[in-house]
């Protein structure tokens, strides 16, 4: 992985919604990582744990055209988070879920509060190493929404067999997906605001678990106003 030289290639795409054939065409998040990275033109670059991965790909095509030249201030930081801690999937699923609780609608909140509680569980029996204390993070979120926590709960108490699924990738994916469609259709003045909130404290999160990537630091040009955003993509 080209990492070490510290500074960007010289063609940057822009970044933009869905999957591009090349960087002329644009880029997603992760698209412009794995350009980054020295790796081939992909979606799916291996620099990235794969559930970071998915909520930087959503965040990105649910963040606004005018927002979306923000987001590449992250980029480097996911390059090199990636490793095989069965914990990261949970810290990232539930940052996903904390940060859209308060917002999304009540069918969605009832999704999340459960997925809050599944993670938390699960979270508990998988510590190794330095333990991940969440309990603020999760008592903040149902400070927010107390009537879905005692719901969520009782829902769970329910139903024994929550006890003893697994938690899978695809699990925290649909944690992801729910928290941060919810928050694109919600009426919060501040979805970009959240979304680029809950993508960065996700990649602390990510950074706590795995700890800093190898290499020096890579950073970023200041990325381009929306304005010449629309005129390179025009090329």
């Amino acid at each position: 992985m080209k990492r070490s030289e510290g500074t960007a290639p010289d063609l940057l795409p822009v970044l933009a919604r869905g999957k591009h054939k090349s960087p002329r065409s644009g880029a997603c998040f992760m698209e412009f990582a794995s350009h980054l990275s020295g790796e081939a033109w992909s979606d799916h670059p291996a620099c990235t744990h794969p559930v970071l991965a998915s909520l930087a790909r959503m965040v990105n095509d649910c963040t606004s055209d005018d927002a979306r030249s923000r987001l590449m201030t992250l980029i480097p930081s996911v390059i090199g988070l990636r490793g095989d801690d069965q914990r990261v999937r949970l810290v990232v699923a539930l940052r996903a879920a904390t940060v859209g609780l308060p917002v999304v609608s009540a069918d969605h909140q009832r999704a999340l509060a459960v997925g809050i509680l599944n993670c938390q569980r699960h979270l508990a029996r998988a510590q190794s190493g330095a333990a991940i204390d969440v309990s603020d993070q999760v008592r903040d979120a149902f400070a927010r929404a107390p009537q879905t926590e005692r719901w969520a709960r009782e829902f769970m108490g329910s139903v024994g067999s929550w006890s003893r699924s697994r938690f899978t990738d695809r699990t925290a994916e649909s944690i992801i997906r729910i928290s941060v469609q919810g928050i694109a259709e919600s009426c919060s003045p501040d979805t970009d605001q959240r979304l680029y909130g809950l993508l960065a404290a996700a990649i602390d999160d990510c950074t706590r678990v795995l700890g800093k990537p190898e290499g020096e630091p890579m950073t970023m040009p200041t990325p381009l106003t929306p304005e010449a955003e629309r005129k390179a993509l025009r090329v």
